[in-house]
């Protein structure tokens, strides 16, 4: 039977209007119990236009057939008008392989189909055509990527990390003594764009990539795929490897680094995953007893984000992207918010046209003309326009 992903997963029949009625009938019993809503997996995949055979590809074999096909469309509409316009829910689609204008599409409140996207793209900005192979991350291609969605569509589902991508601050923070400095960048900027943000278990403590040693201790079933493919094209064990280990999907699964005892008080029994042995230094309960730990400052961000209506609904336009400052202004009426980001592990100039009130920072003390490693500043633009 067809399944694009595991053979755990079939695909549905949605010619078949029974699955139609039966998946509108499961969405209607959990929002009757309350749900907020639904976060809809490859979304824009669900609906083949042909079975017939695809173009043969290493992988997406039959892409052509199922990519954000009219079909998809029709039925997200459906089930848009005949099941969510009666509740008070959300809908935020997981969308592969799309552009602004697909976007748009999904998003447009006249077409009327989903609430949100969560778009790839920035995702990608470590990588050559596939996920697999890596190139060294440049700050700059991340800034541009982020504004071009900013600007793109009228609403954006914000994330840096999820269940299918490595740690964020391993992927986008040079050297584990930034660590620290580094996650709360990330999660300022997350709380500082236009749109929805979304953060994944372990990213307000900086949990890291996991610290594998070989495909044996991997459970993802995407790596053990990827090996075979790479295997198949004669592609030797250790190059293998190396794709697999900085990729796997496995880097965010590993449990929750809750304490520094056993199991990093995640279970008494065997943990499923191979626990990240920096759990000791890294867990919940150490990051709460710091009154500068990640925790404090993600609560402080995200209380500040609230009481903002600047940061909840104002407009966003870039003031900077250069190889390593990132800068955008943040405004609603006569009111703006300038938002300042250094991504290098060095100190950097801090931009001439960031004066103005210092309301909040990921370091403790203001450092005059400079931004330190990793640094983010919102200031009150009460310097720009005068």
């Amino acid at each position: 039977y067809l399944h694009l992903f595991s053979k755990k997963q079939p695909d549905l029949n949605w010619y078949n209007p029974e699955v139609y009625n039966e998946i509108a009938d499961i969405m209607r019993f959990w929002l009757d119990k309350g749900v907020a809503g639904f976060r809809c997996d490859v979304i824009n995949v669900i609906f083949k236009e042909s079975f017939a055979d695809g173009k043969r590809r290493l992988a997406l074999t039959g892409k052509e057939h199922y990519i954000s096909t009219e079909g998809n469309h029709r039925i997200l509409n459906a089930l848009r008008r005949d099941v969510m316009d009666n509740y008070d829910a959300f809908t935020v689609g997981e969308t592969v392989m799309i552009d602004i204008p697909m976007g748009r599409d999904l998003t447009d409140e006249d077409r009327g189909e989903l609430d949100m996207v969560f778009a790839f793209e920035h995702m990608e900005c470590d990588q050559i055509g596939v996920k697999w192979f890596k190139t060294r991350f440049k700050p700059r291609k991340l800034m541009k990527i982020l504004t071009k969605w900013q600007n793109g569509i009228r609403w954006n589902s914000l994330y840096f990390e999820n269940h299918d991508q490595p740690r964020s601050v391993t992927r986008f923070v040079k050297g584990g003594e930034h660590r620290k400095a580094g996650s709360k960048m990330l999660i300022g900027l997350l709380l500082s764009l236009r749109g929805t943000p979304y953060f994944y278990e372990g990213q307000e403590i900086g949990m890291t990539n996991g610290a594998f040693n070989s495909l044996d201790e991997i459970v993802d079933i995407e790596s053990h795929n990827v090996n075979k493919m790479a295997k198949s094209l004669g592609i030797l064990n250790p190059w293998r490897w190396k794709l697999i280990r900085t990729t796997s999907r496995d880097n965010a699964r590993t449990p929750m680094q809750w304490t520094s005892g056993e199991n990093a008080g995640f279970t008494t029994g065997k943990p499923w995953l191979k626990l990240n042995p920096n759990y000791k230094e890294i867990n919940v309960e150490r990051d709460l007893s710091d009154e500068d730990g990640i925790i404090a400052f993600f609560k402080k961000m995200n209380a500040y984000r609230k009481s903002s209506q600047v940061l909840l609904s104002g407009e966003f336009s870039e003031l900077m992207s250069s190889k390593y400052v990132y800068a955008f202004e943040r405004r609603l009426g006569d009111e703006a918010l300038i938002a300042v980001f250094n991504f290098a592990d060095k100190t950097k100039k801090l931009p001439e046209f960031c004066k103005g009130e210092r309301v909040i920072s990921n370091y403790t003390e203001p450092c005059g003309e400079g931004l330190r490693p990793y640094e983010f500043v919102l200031y009150k633009a009460g310097g720009l326009f005068e």
